[in-house]
């Protein structure tokens, strides 16, 4: 399994932006799907994004399509989820999540193996 970092987060205001990363360790990672969480207080963890293995195929949560990009940069062992036009409803921890597949970009969180620690985003208003 990856051991997952992520970064990035932090206090914003509405309208504002930021590029959360999740930066992975071990050997696996250019052969795993990626997903971006996130969990508000008192909710149940939600999927935000996904990536395939090379970054070919991506997924979106519709509460973030279009205003929102996963991508990913193997040669780093890192994932990136830029997130723009920030709503205070955006306002969550935001995790990331690996799972070694060259088939599959998981939309649901039981799918995935491994697990960051989670980076906190507040959107105020």
């Amino acid at each position: 399994q990856l051991q997952l970092v992520e970064s990035g987060g932090g206090l914003v205001q509405a309208g504002g932006s930021l590029r959360l990363s999740c930066a992975a360790s071990g050997r696996t990672f250019s052969s795993s799907a990626m997903g971006w969480f996130r969990q508000a207080p008192g909710k149940e963890r939600e999927f935000v994004a996904g990536i395939n293995f090379n970054g070919g195929i991506t997924y979106y949560a519709d509460s973030v399509k279009g205003r929102s990009t996963i991508s990913r940069e193997n040669a780093k062992n890192t994932v990136y989820l830029q997130l723009n036009s920030l709503k205070p409803e955006d306002t969550a921890v935001y995790f990331c999540a690996a799972e070694q597949t060259f088939w599959r970009t998981p939309r649901i969180a039981s799918e995935y193996r491994s697990w960051g620690q989670g980076t906190q985003v507040t959107v105020s208003s």
